[in-house]
This record gives structure tokens, C-alpha cells and sequence, in this order.
């Protein structure tokens, strides 16, 4: 603890990085545990060197744990920009076709897959082959029985399989955990998920059922099924669902432009959520219970998250999600630290169950039941 808050202490003292960080904000990093201790570095390779691949890449240039080693891409003129950009050897570098040559590789001890969903499968089981650690970006799979595969192939390999839930990370969002953990809010009723964007370019891969697996709830409306649980505590036993869709021609067949669905859970709390690529500003948590309510608005985007209680405003201080998500997952990874909320593969694929049943509720127009 005493070399966290002389790190949090220098921290504060940095003008460039926080400015105004308060010894109240400190506390409150400690408290959550958004910060870790020093230690072995964890060294990463980024497969998929697109828009939120160069987010991460920019975020772990202030990692205190994580290094970006290395580059997976099949655009040879992205692997040369890297490299110069983050000055990674070329011995580091790989295309999809060659990359299982990463296991001779020990500068990289983690492979962080960010591709279209429908080839995560493959790249988590190829570099878990090659005896590396992955962290995937969700949804995880296309669906439960490839999530089931890809944990299994980790559980055999003896590597780590991670989850790319920064949120579980995000300091408002576990104050709300941690209230409603201590009984602050009282027994919980009711949570309200709100997800969505209008989506732009039609031809993007996001839109391609043969490689996002779906639409907006594969990519947006997650964050509401993953919220509900982790801001309920519990995991759903029944869902209902119902698709709306305007625009056929933007979104074929298999390709969902908006869900509403419910949730129901053991204590007989329940959860009303929107996932949609058709609508902008939504992006809101509700969470009520008998002795009060937390709301986070933005609740899911890259920063700074806004968040009330009954109590009043949430004031914890905003970092670089994809920063203190890299470094924590080094911790767990390289130390064996034990986040609030899991961030593993079992986590991932809990998900996938739900997001299995919500789209048999759509197709049935009946209550689906879970088993998580």
C-alpha cells in the first residue's frame, strides 16, 4: 500500500497527467484498487490495428505495466506505420498468416485480439496455442459454443484468457458496486440499461453478419447486458425480448438495428434495456433500489463517465480507461490480482449465454430461461 500511494502521491504532483487530483481522489483510487503496484511488465502484441486498436496503443503509452512488444496485422503498410510510431522491431511484427511463430517470440508474453467478432475464435485459440496469454475484445465469441471453446483452449494451453470490460475497471461505476455491495442502496429493484448510436458507413464490417455475428447488441447492447449484471450483483435466470427494424436495407437479415429486453433475476429484481444503432444518446445506467438509486450518464463511453446517487454527484477522477484496463490486467495476469469484477474468460462467456437467449426470445416472441 505504502509504494501505491507514493506513486498515486507522485501522480498527483504531475501537471500533465492530473493537474488538480485532490488527496480525496487518491483515496479513492486506493480505494477502488484502480491502481496497481509495481512490477514485472507485462508485454504485449495488438492483433488488429484499427480505430480501437490505436486507442489502446496511445492509452498504454502511459502504462505503468503494460508495454505494447509487438503487432499482428494483414496490412503490411499498418505494421510499418506502427512500428516507426511505437518503435516495435520488426522481429516483432506478424501477419494472420505467420503469427503462430509468436510462441518462439519472448518479448511478447500477451496477444490483446482485436478483430471483427467472427475471427476472434480462431486468433484467441491460435495464440493460446503458442502458449501466450489473450486478452480478446467483446462480445467475445459469436455465440456461447464458440466462447465455450475458446476458454477451454486457454484452460488447456495454461494461458490466461481476458476480456476487454474496461468498465470493470471505471472508478464511478465500482463506487455504485460498492454501495450497493455494502446495502447502501437497499435490496435492489430495478436497472435501467440504455445503449445505442446512430451507426454510419453501411459497408462496414459491423454491419456484415458473416463477421459481427449480428448487430448493435453484439457491439453496444452488451454493455447493458454486462452492466445489468454487475450493477444487480446477480445473474439473470429469464429473458424476453422484441426487434424493432426501420431500415432493412441497412440492416439485412441477421443483422439487428434494435432490441429491447428484460431481464429477470433470482431476488426478483428485473432489467429494462435498449441496445440500437439507430438512435444517438443513449448511453445511461439507472439502478434503484429500496433505500436509494445510482445513475451513471455517460455510463459506457471512452470518458469522463457522470454519475449520481441519492447522496449526490460522483466525484471519483476520470482516467484513460484503456490505461488503468491494460495496467490492471497486467496485475492479474503477472501477479494473480483479483479485480471486483471478473474480467476473464468465464466472464466473456456468460455474456455470450445471454446474448443466445435474447436473440431465441426475439425469433420466439417467448420467455427464454437461463442457466449462466
Amino acid at each position: 500500500m505504502n509504494s501505491r500511494r507514493n506513486f498515486l502521491q507522485k501522480l498527483a504532483a504531475s501537471v500533465v497527467t492530473f493537474p488538480l487530483l485532490s488527496s480525496e481522489a487518491i483515496a479513492c483510487m486506493e480505494q477502488t484498487g484502480s491502481m496497481v503496484q509495481d512490477g514485472p511488465p507485462l508485454r504485449v502484441a495488438i492483433m488488429g490495428l484499427g480505430s480501437y486498436g490505436t486507442r489502446v496503443a496511445e492509452a498504454m503509452k502511459d502504462c505503468k505495466r503494460a508495454r505494447l512488444t509487438g503487432v499482428i496485422s494483414g496490412t503490411p503498410a499498418k505494421i510499418t506505420n506502427w512500428q516507426s510510431k511505437y518503435n516495435i522491431p520488426e522481429k516483432n511484427c506478424y501477419n494472420y498468416e505467420n503469427f503462430d511463430r509468436i510462441k518462439d517470440n519472448p518479448d511478447i508474453d500477451a496477444v490483446y485480439v482485436i478483430t471483427p467478432n467472427a475471427l476472434h475464435r480462431e486468433h484467441v485459440i491460435r495464440a493460446a496455442k503458442a502458449g501466450k496469454h489473450v486478452i480478446c475484445e467483446k462480445p467475445m465469441a459469436l455465440n456461447a459454443k464458440e466462447g465455450q471453446e475458446m476458454v477451454d483452449a486457454c484452460k488447456k494451453a495454461n494461458v490466461k484468457l481476458l476480456v476487454g470490460y474496461r468498465m470493470h475497471f471505471e472508478p464511478k461505476t465500482l463506487e455504485i458496486i460498492r454501495m450497493r455491495k455494502e446495502g447502501e442502496l437497499g435490496k435492489i429493484m430495478f436497472f435501467q440499461g440504455l445503449s445505442g448510436f446512430a451507426i454510419g458507413d453501411p459497408g462496414q464490417w459491423r454491419l456484415k453478419k458473416e463477421l459481427a455475428g449480428g448487430g448493435a447488441l453484439m457491439d453496444i447492447g452488451i454493455y447493458s447486458i454486462n452492466g445489468a449484471r454487475y450493477m444487480v450483483g446477480e445473474e439473470p435466470v429469464w429473458v424476453t425480448a422484441q426487434e424493432t427494424k426501420t431500415d432493412p436495407e441497412k440492416f439485412k437479415p441477421g443483422v439487428d438495428e434494435t432490441i429491447q429486453f428484460q431481464l429477470g433475476f433470482p431476488s426478483g429484481a428485473v432489467a429494462s434495456c435498449l441496445s440500437t444503432y439507430s438512435m444517438n444518446n443513449l448511453d445511461r445506467f439507472f439502478l434503484n433500489g429500496t433505500k436509494g438509486f445510482a445513475e451513471l450518464q455517460p455510463s459506457t463511453g471512452y470518458g469522463p463517465i457522470k454519475g449520481r446517487t441519492n447522496k449526490g454527484e460522483l466525484t471519483q477522477p476520470h482516467m484513460t480507461h484503456q490505461t488503468v484496463q491494460m495496467d490492471e490486467m497486467a496485475a492479474i495476469i503477472m501477479d494473480g490480482k483479483q479485480p471486483v469484477v471478473s474480467v476473464d474468460g468465464e466472464e466473456g462467456l456468460r455474456d455470450l449465454k445471454i446474448i443466445d437467449a435474447i436473440y431465441e426470445a426475439v425469433k420466439s416472441g417467448k420467455k427464454v430461461k437461463l442457466t449462466i
